[in-house]
């Protein structure tokens, strides 16, 4: 069956909308570092646009090989510094007093219809067709429903603020212009994360762990459990692609098979272990990063340096927690 709105046509607008941003960074003589940073998203925006034609061309395994090569490319440019900010068309700090203080708290509007429209459209149109033709993809209806949401945000804010959608595209390359490699970041993740599903690293550790530890220990098998949800959260800057990974090779041949743990409270504690982890690492992006870097921050890892303390204390009650709680 058809569908209105696919993932792969998703795909094309957010490739379209990142290549305008690629011709703007081009023509903007503003910017010291024009050209790689425009060849950066040029290239991300390229996967979206291209991937398709790359399958059906070229095949699976010759299109993995280009994006692989193109992700490398990508990192390369972002590790050696060859990003930068550009110059850019805003308001004057009086006129975004005046315009905020004529919104009011209608301001916040078009922020509230993207988590509303996006449970209402994932709740109330999963099966509906018309004509034969499904309005959302069914496969990925809340990613779907997002993007109709966003939409919507869009044109409720251009209503509000009596913009335009190129206005709208000029400050979002403002905005990831500011953020830099990390606005990218947790897509990059994700896929690293299907990497390490793919290559079973939860047997790895397991073997690991077998090694150098005494599975009788109950203790110290949930030390390393909820450390180790915190340290590979670090790494991978997101504790739902460590989860899988240490839960596969710790909680569930030691602790829930081992030790019978009830798995309710065991990956429930586990998983908010992995959050500990999440306050302090630069690789969750979008959660100690990118606030850095809209608060203009003079240093981007303050944000981090706070939550330390924080996430330290929280990860030893987990120890105890999943210690007193998880077994019978």
């Amino acid at each position: 069956m058809n569908t209105l709105i696919s993932i792969n046509r998703i795909y094309y607008l957010i490739g379209i909308i990142v290549m305008m941003l690629t011709v703007m960074t081009l023509r903007d003589k503003g910017n010291p570092k024009r050209f790689t940073t425009a060849l950066f998203w040029f290239l991300f925006g390229a996967v979206f646009l291209f991937g398709d034609l790359l399958v059906e061309n070229l095949g699976k395994s010759m299109a993995h090989r280009i994006i692989g090569g193109t992700v490398i490319i990508i990192s390369l440019i972002a590790g050696t510094g060859l990003l930068s900010m550009g110059s850019y068309a805003t308001s004057t700090h009086e006129e975004r007093v005046a315009s905020s203080k004529r919104l009011g708290n209608w301001l916040f509007f078009p922020a509230v219809l993207i988590p509303v429209i996006t449970v209402a459209c994932t709740v109330l149109l999963k099966g509906v067709s018309v004509g034969g033709v499904m309005l959302l993809d069914q496969k990925q209806l809340t990613l779907a429903a997002l993007c109709v949401a966003c939409v919507c945000a869009l044109i409720a804010g251009c209503v509000l603020t009596r913009g335009t959608p190129l206005q709208a595209v000029r400050q979002s390359r403002r905005l990831v212009d500011s953020i830099g490699w990390a606005a990218i970041l947790p897509l990059m993740l994700a896929m690293l994360g299907g990497v390490f599903v793919a290559a079973k690293t939860g047997t790895s550790v397991q073997q690991v762990v077998s090694l150098f530890v005494n599975p009788d220990n109950r203790f110290l098998v949930v030390v390393i459990y909820c450390v180790g949800m915190a340290l590979f959260t670090m790494v991978m800057g997101n504790a739902f692609a460590a989860f899988p990974v240490m839960s596969a090779g710790i909680a569930l041949p030691f602790l829930i098979l081992g030790h019978h743990a009830d798995p309710a409270p065991l990956v429930a504690i586990g998983m908010y272990s992995g959050y500990c982890g999440t306050l302090m690492t630069p690789m969750a992006a979008n959660y100690n990063i990118v606030p850095a870097a809209l608060l203009e921050l003079k240093n981007k890892y303050q944000v981090i340096k706070v939550q330390i303390p924080t996430a330290l204390t929280l990860l030893t009650v987990n120890v105890f927690l999943m210690y007193f709680l998880a077994f019978r």
